[in-house]
């Protein structure tokens, strides 16, 4: 049998009443909730689990929110007996990945991300930044198309997700530009997304310097488990590459697709999204149809993955009982 990667979601796949159900049935998710809570000094658990999707929404809220939820799953996951051969997590998941990983606390992760969030929202003023998602038109075209209409502005591939997606980044004028020429050019689709900034691109050169501190700051540990970093979409194993790799992250392109095509020449076969929305499963999808996926966001999906993973004697039901003991 091949070997196991856990993937883990980034900004974007939250909503309402993303944990709840886990934290309900799970004292280790609950736990990894109050953990947070306490870190941050305000009920993130809350905010998860009723919203308002508007507050949720908002990047310094949604960064901690979505790594809770997905160390919750995972804590799930290994009590379980399921864990990864190796990790990755989508820009923002990459913190949850060093956690489950062994590298990083979720305290100084979550707070780390809340304040990641701040800095990424404060490095351009409101209206001046945007991103588009380029449905259709090859990596390489969607480079050409950006250089060819930035005019001396920013404008770049920020998150190369698939054969079939490629997210932009840059000035919102120097976006829509490059919207309408990758139309011209033969893209299918250019769809504006509703972000609060300019994710991974030069103009989040600002959130380098704080960010930098930050992560000096904290501790880092060799990891337990190998991470395939989104800014190489290379190996990970040391606490100094783990860092410096998410130092190098912010103002850099997300590699996604070249980090799940290196997981399948690692000899991964199967992958689990760990934490909310399907996102990660649907690019995979995309990338690689051979690659089984799963994933854990609540109850279901936990005994769906556990049905296909888990050794024969562990299964929800057991766990349930053992929830309310």
């Amino acid at each position: 049998m091949g070997k196991l990667a856990f993937v883990f979601p980034g900004q974007g796949s939250q909503y309402a009443g993303m944990g709840k159900e886990l934290a309900e049935r799970f004292p280790l998710a609950r736990a990894a909730f109050e953990e947070a809570d306490q870190a941050l000094g305000f009920a993130l658990s809350r905010l998860c689990f009723e919203g308002p999707e508007e507050e949720l929404k908002l990047t310094a809220n949604t960064q901690p929110a979505v790594l809770t939820c997905s160390v919750a799953a995972y804590r799930v996951l290994r009590e379980k007996d399921i864990t990864p051969d190796y990790v990755a997590g989508h820009s923002l998941g990459e913190y949850s990945a060093l956690v489950a990983a062994g590298c990083l606390s979720l305290r100084d992760a979550v707070v780390t991300v809340r304040r990641r969030g701040q800095w990424m929202q404060e490095a351009v003023p409101a209206g001046e930044g945007a991103m588009a998602a380029i449905l259709g038109l090859p990596a390489d075209r969607v480079q050409e198309v950006c250089e060819q209409v930035a005019q001396g502005q920013v404008v770049s591939p920020a998150n190369l997700n698939s054969p079939e997606q490629v997210v932009i980044s840059g000035h919102a004028v120097a976006v829509e530009r490059a919207m309408e020429a990758a139309k011209a050019a033969g893209a299918k689709r250019a769809v504006r997304l509703p972000v609060s900034a300019p994710f991974h691109c030069a103009l989040m050169e600002l959130a380098i310097g704080p960010l930098t501190q930050q992560l000096a700051s904290i501790t880092f540990n060799a990891l337990r488990v190998p991470l395939v970093s989104n800014v190489d979409a290379d190996l990970v194993r040391t606490a100094a590459a783990a860092r410096d790799a998410l130092r190098r992250q912010v103002p850099a392109a997300v590699r996604w697709e070249e980090s799940m095509r290196k997981l399948v020449a690692l000899g991964c076969d199967r992958a689990v999204e760990v934490g909310p929305g399907k996102v990660l499963s649907g690019l995979w999808r995309q990338i690689d149809r051979s690659i089984a996926t799963l994933n854990v966001e609540d109850a279901a999906s936990l005994e769906k993955t556990l049905a296909q993973l888990a050794p024969p004697k562990a299964g929800l039901a057991g766990a349930a009982r053992e929830a309310t003991s």
